[in-house]
Order: structure tokens, then C-alpha cells, then sequence
């Protein structure tokens, strides 16, 4: 007869395979979104695909010709909103030592908060919103989100809030942490960029945080590999479970 700590590992083991089947269904989901969306724009908008890829617009009438590619901005997805993409290359991340986001985010002794309360999704015009956490992961937006990719600037939080309502993950660090440590960071974020933003946040108070809808993992302190681990959990378990549709819009 089993005993009762071998019935909690029992029971840990089913939840975590259970998390990991559902990241990995919902990675699928966000690709194969992302080629719907495409293939229904390419059919819906053919005559103005035909005009932007001669001008060097993206779908929402910005310029994307100045985009740098190590940016990976997602024109499709949302906004630029003018802020200044982050075009380095990051630093190649090594492999996952610890799959468990509990287990990671205890090794790099990083907070997790978890199923946060809903604060709302009104679009509203105002360009600033209080939001009750730090970062924003939930709560009133404007109707035009961020759009995905790397940016060397902070966007304003009414537009990326927005992106996490759609299934985002927001890579968020201090812009006073080190250059390698930020391009460790940008490592992470160009391994699988798709559905996912990389900013610099000077109005928090951590090295690092990383927020889907309603989650957030928050690390005071940027402890290399441990963190990195942290960081991947976290995206491979939240990255495209928002309340909305998680493939690109086009016009907010």
C-alpha cells in the first residue's frame, strides 16, 4: 500500500505531466494561429498585401523596413507605437537544467504569483491605468496592443497589457542590470519569440519579471542559468492561455 508521500509524489507527477501537455497544446494553438491569421489575411486583403509590400508597411500601416530581424517584430500582432525595437543578438541560452516551475523558481529564489485577480479588460482611451501589481497583469487597455517583439524602450502599459489579454509573455528587466545579463535574457526571448515581448521596465523594483494574464514570476534578483530556467517554465506553461483570441490581430 502505497504511502502518503509516495501519494503526494504520485499526485505532483500527474499534475505536472498534465501542465506540460497543456503548454505544449497550447504552443501548437499559437503557431498554428499565427499561419490562420496569415492565410486568411493573404485571402480577405490581397489587393492591400499587394500595396504594402510595396511600400514596406506592415497590416496596421506602420513602416516595418527599419525593423531590425533580431527584433522579431510582429507587425501583424498589434502596434509599434514608435518605440524603439531592440535589434542585438542575444546570448544563446544553455540547456534547461529544472522543468519544474516550482522547483525553478525556488532555485533562482524567485516569487511566483499565481491565478492573480482579474482586474478587468475595458478598452478605454486614458494612456495611463492604475494597475494594483507591478508589472500590470491584468486590468483595463487600449484597444491597440503591443505589438510582438523586442523593444529597447518601455511601452506604455495600457498597450501590453492588451497583448497579455491575447496570450502574450512579457520578459520584463531593470534597465540598470548588466549588459551581459540582458542579453542572457534576450537569449530566452529569441529561442521562441512568437507570442512573446522583451522590454526594459525602469518602474519596477526586480531585476527580472516575466507576466502572463493574471501570473507573473518576479525575481528581485537575475542569478544566470537558474533564472533562465524560471523564465522558460514560465513561458512553456502561460504563453497562449489568455482569455482572447491568441492568433495576430490586425486593427486592435
Amino acid at each position: 500500500m502505497p504511502t502518503r508521500k509516495e501519494d503526494r509524489e504520485r499526485r505532483r507527477a500527474e499534475r505536472l505531466a498534465a501542465e506540460r501537455a497543456q503548454a505544449s497544446a497550447e504552443r501548437r494553438r499559437l503557431i498554428l494561429g499565427y499561419v490562420v491569421a496569415g492565410v486568411l489575411g493573404a485571402a480577405v486583403l490581397a489587393g492591400i498585401v499587394i500595396a504594402i509590400a510595396g511600400s514596406g508597411a506592415g497590416s496596421n500601416g506602420e513602416d516595418t523596413g527599419d525593423f531590425p530581424d533580431a527584433a522579431h517584430i510582429e507587425a501583424r500582432s498589434g502596434f509599434v507605437h514608435g518605440v524603439e525595437p531592440d535589434g542585438r543578438e542575444g546570448t544563446e541560452p544553455p540547456p534547461i537544467e529544472q522543468g519544474d516551475l516550482e522547483r525553478a523558481a525556488a532555485v533562482a529564489n524567485c516569487e511566483l504569483q499565481l491565478e492573480l485577480p482579474d482586474e478587468g479588460n475595458t478598452h478605454v482611451e486614458d494612456q495611463t491605468v492604475n494597475y494594483k501589481t507591478n508589472p500590470p497583469t491584468s486590468g483595463n487597455h487600449n484597444a491597440e496592443q503591443q505589438a510582438d517583439g523586442a523593444y529597447s524602450e518601455m511601452p506604455l502599459p495600457v498597450h501590453t497589457v492588451h497583448t497579455l489579454e491575447h496570450g502574450r509573455i512579457e520578459i520584463q528587466y531593470s534597465p540598470d542590470l548588466p549588459e551581459d545579463g540582458q542579453l542572457e535574457l534576450k537569449g530566452v526571448f529569441d529561442e521562441s519569440p512568437e507570442g512573446m515581448l522583451f522590454f526594459p521596465n525602469p518602474d519596477m523594483p526586480y531585476d527580472v519579471a516575466v507576466t502572463a494574464w493574471t501570473n507573473m514570476l518576479r525575481c528581485e534578483r537575475y542569478e544566470g542559468a537558474a533564472t533562465l530556467d524560471a523564465i522558460r517554465d514560465f513561458r512553456d506553461i502561460y504563453r497562449g492561455a489568455g482569455p482572447e483570441q491568441i492568433i495576430p490581430i490586425f486593427f486592435g
